[in-house]
């Protein structure tokens, strides 16, 4: 067994983490950016470290120890900002971010809309969301799970001739952020995930795909064998794979990429893109977006969650909230920056959603199939042809074909195109099989009348 190692290191990967000189130098940071005449200031300092290993056809291929460290500070002089960031807390190190975040600061131009988070909105005692539950193995062990893994995979048919690899990874990290408010939140979580994939061949012709698993803790991960398994199923459901005539047919986005239909309208909800008039949601608020039966809301509090989050990258306290109630847009998605350029208040989110999720149905997978005569189940998306401006969509598709309720065969080389208010329109359902790997939480979307660019 061939074995090459690759290393980024800061120092040895494996230890627990302590967050103590964080908090010093995030301290030391906003006392020097007040001694230097901030009227306020920011800093975040990050430490995180894993293991990440990976193989291939029965041999360890690279193995990627890291560990990382930061510290991103910002400064305000009135309403004139800059920021700096170093990957050492040594104090010296941390006045020379401060000094350059400062001499920034002086030469960028005055901004009515920059400045902390209001200091009634941040998180007053944040809980513990039960995100931190680190794994360390060794190399050996991650190795011998993702030989596991793709031993599974390829020995599951015989078609299955050629693997791209499995990995096993491992990441922990904490942040301690705080600013001159008086405000100091401190964050702990951890990442584990094992994927495989696969390659197979019929006829000359080859197929691939993959799957893979991810959690908090390691007990909740899939086995090694059940993600080899998986795996090698979702390859052989492709080959012989073919074109379909142009046509206009319902079309499932099956859960994995169903997310990123909402992804797309969150773009379209989020400030950056509202206050540069870059969004073709502009002005919405209040409107019917979705169907009446859709609710699209954030559940930043939910233990364990991909997506949780006690505040947000401002400090702000997070709290449930709905996005879309009733099909209608409640609300927009917006950081402190973002709200003051719109004349509004921070929703929490900067940074991002926080465990965004659409209602599901009561219809699984396999049932919402059984109510298509003849449609397309969508199981890969490729490349990027989505205009937030517009909302014009033109994406590339593979997946499987749907006739009489029944699973036909497999499809490449087609084009899904609409536009992105008429697809939000016209979701006809919303599967029960979310799939909470992501911070996107969402099952299988059905959409009516898009359009199939084939032969």
């Amino acid at each position: 067994m061939s074995k090459t190692s690759k290393v980024t290191s800061a120092g040895p990967a494996g230890a627990p983490l302590d967050d103590g000189p964080l908090l010093e130098a995030v301290q030391a940071a906003l006392a020097e950016a007040s001694r230097r005449g901030a009227s306020a200031a920011e800093a975040a300092a990050s430490l995180g470290q894993g293991l990440s290993v990976n193989v291939r056809m029965g041999e360890l291929e690279t193995v990627e120890h890291t560990r990382s460290r930061s510290l991103v500070v910002s400064v305000y002089f009135g309403q004139c900002t800059g920021s700096a960031s170093t990957s050492d807390y040594a104090p010296a190190a941390v006045r020379e971010a401060v000094l350059a975040a400062c001499s920034i600061a002086r030469h960028t131009q005055e901004d009515p809309c920059h400045g902390l988070a209001d200091p009634e909105r941040l998180a007053s005692d944040p809980v513990d969301l039960d995100l931190y539950h680190p794994w360390r193995p060794s190399v050996d062990e991650s190795t011998d799970m993702a030989l596991v893994c793709e031993d599974k995979a390829l020995s599951a048919d015989a078609r299955i001739d050629n693997s791209e690899g499995a990995s096993v990874d491992s990441q922990e990290g904490c942040e301690v952020y705080g600013n001159s408010h008086g405000f100091v939140g401190h964050t702990r979580k951890s990442r584990h995930d094992i994927s495989c994939s696969v390659i197979g061949s019929d006829n000359g012709a080859m197929q691939r795909d993959y799957w893979y698993s991810a959690a908090r803790r390691l007990g909740e991960l899939d086995s090694a064998d059940k993600v080899g398994e998986t795996t090698a199923a979702r390859t052989l459901r492709r080959l012989g794979a073919r074109r379909v005539p142009t046509c206009q047919v319902p079309v499932i986005y099956e859960a994995p990429v169903a997310s990123s239909l909402l992804r797309h309208f969150i773009n379209a909800v989020s400030g950056g893109a509202l206050y540069r008039k870059a969004s073709f949601l502009l002005d919405h608020l209040g409107k019917q977006i979705f169907p009446d039966f859709v609710r699209i809301h954030e559940q930043p509090l939910l233990p364990g969650a991909m997506g949780s989050a006690a505040f947000d990258n401002e400090g702000v306290a997070t709290a449930p909230r709905d996005i879309v109630r009733d099909g209608v847009l409640q609300s927009y998605v917006l950081g402190s920056y973002s709200a003051r350029r719109l004349k509004m208040e921070t929703t929490g989110n900067a940074g991002g959603v926080h465990n965004l999720t659409i209602d599901p149905g009561e219809q699984d997978l396999e049932a919402m199939i059984k109510g298509i005569k003849s449609g397309l189940l969508v199981t890969e998306l490729i490349g990027f042809g989505v205009n937030t401006v517009t909302g014009d969509y033109s994406r590339g598709a593979a997946g499987l074909w749907i006739e009489k309720g029944e699973v036909a065969y497999p499809v490449e080389e087609v084009t899904i195109a609409g536009n992105l208010k008429n697809i939000f329109c016209n979701i006809v359902a919303v599967g029960s099989d979310i799939d909470p790997r992501r911070n996107i939480r969402c099952g299988s979307i059905q959409v009516d009348g898009l359009t199939i660019a084939g032969e």
